[in-house]
């Protein structure tokens, strides 16, 4: 009789041997060995601290004026120069007429310095460039931009619904001659002088009386208008008093004979010191 066989046991080996070799092929691989950082090498670069911006002052009122509110702004009756010294610069601003011979004579630099010494700066630059300008005005009074012949608004809260489509002849002049826009601003212009209104309004110095002039030269009620009654002056005559002003030895109202020889006379005191 034969003895017991292993073949079964035998045959349960292999097959436990098979499954762990399974086993063994399918289990995840081990992660490589870490690896050490490359460190960069030193630099000699410096990193400093960031800081803030430095606190700049806040600006002056005049300044923050200058810089940010704009040179000509309307109000709703019309354009207004708030700079006229940054108008004169801008683009806004119409050249000088050189083909009127008259408008050529006044642009000259020397002209405005000479009025620079007798009035303030900006009322100077008004005069100026209304004088040097064949259309082009702004008003010595309420500083409004406009052209010769334009139809105005009223210098109220409502200007604007209430446009007249007529002008008196007398505001046309006056206009022309010194720049002031309206009834209105000629007379704060001539309220140092009330009762020479009438008979100045849109008039030029060879069409005044001697009466009114008289009262345009005398000393007025004190109100202080900021130099525009010498303005309102100044802008009727033919020199705007720039000779007087030059020449004061010189009678410029003299005949001419009389005024050549009160020239002879000044030039020889002036060479006489």
């Amino acid at each position: 009789m034969p003895g017991p066989c292993n073949s079964k046991r035998k045959k349960k080996a292999k097959k436990n041997k098979k499954n762990t070799s399974t086993i063994q092929a399918t289990a995840l691989p081990e992660p490589p060995p870490p690896v050490n950082e490359l460190e960069p090498p030193p630099s000699d670069i410096v990193c400093t601290a960031h800081e803030p911006p430095p606190k700049l002052p806040a600006p002056h009122v005049q300044e923050l004026h200058e810089e940010v509110l704009p040179i000509i702004h309307d109000p709703g009756n019309g354009p207004r120069v708030r700079d006229v010294r940054g108008f004169l610069a801008s683009f806004f601003a119409q050249p000088p007429s050189l083909e009127d011979p008259l408008c050529a004579e006044f642009s000259q630099e020397e002209v405005l310095q000479m009025l620079c010494t007798v009035l303030s700066q900006e009322t100077a630059i008004v005069l100026w460039y209304n004088k040097s300008r064949a259309t082009s005005r702004i008003c010595p009074s309420c500083r409004r931009l406009y052209r010769l012949g334009d139809i105005l608004p009223d210098l109220t809260d409502d200007g604007e619904n209430h446009i007249s489509e007529t002008r008196s002849p007398l505001l046309a002049r006056e206009q022309e001659i010194s720049g002031l826009c309206s009834p209105v601003c000629f007379i704060v212009a001539s309220f140092e002088y009330p009762s020479a209104i009438k008979t100045t309004w849109g008039r030029t110095a060879d069409e005044i009386d001697d009466f009114t002039w008289d009262l345009l030269n005398g000393p007025g009620d004190g109100q202080g208008d900021k130099g525009l009654s010498l303005l309102l002056k100044m802008a009727r005559l033919p020199d705007l008093g720039l000779g007087q002003l030059c020449l004061p030895d010189i009678d410029f109202d003299a005949e001419p004979e009389d005024r050549i020889y009160c020239r002879q006379n000044y030039d020889r005191d002036k060479f006489s010191y």
